[in-house]
């Protein structure tokens, strides 16, 4: 008797682990199935931000010329052209005109006088049409020799325009040059040269 019920509490046993391990498996998927189902969600999104800067532009219209080369000047020679400088940046920005490289031999540039005015019309080399600014068109008025050494970065710079940004802005600048009818003899055979520099930075 005591050998046929050890079988039987053995198949029980088995039995019951089955038993335990389904039931464990049906909570188990119980659970996977709730968890899936259980979550509401909802959510709002910025679309991609986007930066770009903005820019400062500056050209003029001399093809890398200069716009002076005058020789045998004398008591009185005077000479006249344009440049006109075009702004196409997108940034409202402020331009300034100063001198680089300025140098001179038996104090020519002091002789001569230097007189630059802003406006509209005409173009390098060529004054045909150019018209004075109403107001502020006076740049400079003096002598070489004071340009080259006051106005030499845009710290230091002349002029009052200022490119709003909104599309392409052009101002002609006509330059006159005089050397003084009461210049010294000790100019002769001086020399002088000056590069024109144009700056815009942003306002």
């Amino acid at each position: 008797m005591s050998t046929s019920k050890a079988p039987s509490r053995r198949r029980n046993a088995r039995l019951l682990i089955a038993g335990a391990i389904v039931a464990g498996l049906a909570a188990s998927a119980a659970v996977v199935w709730h968890a899936s189902y259980s979550a509401f969600s909802a959510q709002t999104t910025n679309p991609s931000s986007n930066w770009t800067a903005g820019t400062v532009g500056l050209s003029d219209d001399d093809s890398n010329t200069a716009l002076f080369s005058a020789t045998g000047l004398k008591p009185g020679s005077t000479g006249t052209k344009c440049i006109a400088v075009t702004s196409t940046g997108s940034l409202a920005s402020a331009v300034k005109l100063y001198g680089t490289n300025s140098s001179t031999t038996n104090a020519l540039a002091g002789s001569i006088n230097l007189s630059i005015t802003q406006g509209t019309g005409g173009g390098f080399g060529s004054c045909t049409g150019f018209t004075a600014l109403a107001t502020g068109a006076g740049v400079y008025s003096g002598t070489l020799d004071a340009f080259g050494k006051s106005a030499t970065s845009y710290a230091t710079g002349l002029g009052t325009w200022a490119p709003t940004g909104s599309g392409s802005e052009t101002r002609v600048y006509q330059i006159t040059y005089t050397l003084d009818a009461a210049a010294p003899n000790t100019v002769q055979g001086g020399t002088a040269s000056i590069g024109l520099t144009w700056e815009a930075q942003n306002s």
